[in-house]
């Protein structure tokens, strides 16, 4: 049998396309050789059929092009015999609490996006409880779920020397501001408890980049500018981990409102309850987990975020941190807590601390303080979850998987 050849489409260039484009089908060549040769191509000809026939597979994510053509590309592709593949890991429609409801509303997106997984020949998707809410639209669903490389530098644990503190941190993006403030008031929980001074939060993925637009409400006229570091969701993610920054000095305020991207030897961090850990680029994004002994994962229970990937847990795992959760989906599919009724009682199977979101105000806290007064909680909570993840979201499994999908789909 001749090698099958694969078109790759990302939608983007960053962690979406590291996850579910480029990185999976770079595995899939690099492991199978003699049967598989990929393309990535962020500009396909998708006019062009004499360029499009040379593919027997196109994998795109969301859309292979514009979204008004896609039943009209869908069509052409099916009579060229070419086998096409649609990968969508986000529900269409985010609530109105995330920042880019009210552009993706007013370009009705979603609705295009809906359009296309009905008129797509195959989907793939990240977990089963999104593939069953995508099967309601198109029956050729399939769960190919994300996966990390373990030999990949950034994926191998290089933890670094803890001060003596416990070190509890968050690692994630610029759209998680109603989801982080979950856990408003557990650092003032925590000095109420007298245990600020054992303990260190990390935030990670500081970011300032970003425009602000205004509007003149006189003349209508739109100006776009910079935005103000003030204005960015990562300060308001810092007062959340810094109590209104009232656990840190006034010198300390002081060099982090500089906001610089530099070390400060002459005034080092690691001493204090707080550390802000600037963002990375997609290759080395995951070294931050060496920062911290504890890996956080707070998550308002709403459909958008229950159709998410586990992926913050697969992380956690990998790197053998200690997880506090919400106990929401998607994190029930691998999840278990190892305490259970109020604390009473330990589950051995356990690989995570669970945190009913109906006792938010209490339990975040409530299991961030055992673990600092168990330090071997730690250690064994995430040997276990990596346990959970280390075969199951393996690349090299989910490319064995991968490869079963698409022979499957081209017969």
């Amino acid at each position: 049998m001749s090698k099958l050849k694969v078109l790759v489409v990302p939608s983007d260039r960053t962690g979406v396309s590291y996850f579910r484009s480029t990185n999976p089908h770079i595995a899939l060549e690099n492991n199978y050789p003699d049967e598989f040769r990929v393309d990535i191509d962020y500009e396909p000809q998708v006019n062009n059929d004499e360029w499009l026939k040379q593919y027997d597979i196109i994998h795109y994510h969301r859309t292979f092009g514009p979204y008004e053509q896609m039943a009209e590309l869908t069509k052409k592709l099916n009579s060229l015999g070419i086998v096409s593949v649609m990968d969508i890991d986000d529900y269409w429609e985010p609530g109105t609490h995330h920042p880019a409801h009210l552009l993706i509303k007013n370009a009705e997106i979603d609705k295009k996006i809906l359009s296309n997984i009905r008129v797509a020949q195959n989907v793939i998707t990240t977990t089963s409880i999104f593939a069953t809410e995508i099967s309601k639209y198109n029956k050729n669903v399939f769960v190919l779920p994300n996966a990390v490389d373990p030999t990949e530098k950034q994926f191998t644990p290089n933890l670094e020397p803890s001060n003596g503190r416990v070190r509890i941190g968050w690692l994630g993006g610029s759209s998680h501001l109603r989801d982080l403030e979950i856990l408003n008031g557990v650092v003032g929980r925590l000095i109420s408890d007298k245990l600020i001074d054992k303990v260190q939060f990390v935030l990670c993925g500081f970011d300032l980049r970003g425009t602000i637009t205004e509007i003149n409400k006189e003349t209508k006229e739109k100006k776009t500018r910079p935005i103000k570091p003030e204005e960015t969701v990562w300060y308001k993610y810092e007062q959340i981990f810094t109590n209104n920054y009232s656990v840190l000095d006034k010198e300390y305020i002081d060099v982090l409102k500089m906001f610089k991207d530099v070390d400060y030897p002459v005034y080092p961090d690691s001493d204090k309850p707080y550390i802000r850990r600037w963002t990375k680029e997609i290759s080395k994004y995951a070294t931050n987990y060496n920062y911290f002994d504890i890996s956080l994962a707070p998550l308002v229970p709403c459909v958008f975020n229950a159709n998410k990937s586990q992926l913050k847990a697969i992380e956690s795992g990998f790197h053998k941190k200690a997880l506090i959760a919400s106990n929401t989906d998607p994190y029930t599919i691998d999840l278990i807590s190892m305490v259970q009724k109020g604390g009473g009682d330990y589950n051995p199977k356990g690989n995570s601390l669970l945190v009913d979101p109906m006792k938010n105000h209490k339990q975040w806290a409530q299991h961030m303080k055992r673990l600092i007064e168990n330090p071997n909680m730690i250690e064994d909570l995430g040997n276990k979850l990596y346990e959970t993840v280390k075969d199951k979201y393996a690349l090299k499994k989910v490319s064995e998987d991968r490869v079963q999908f698409l022979k499957s789909i081209i017969k």
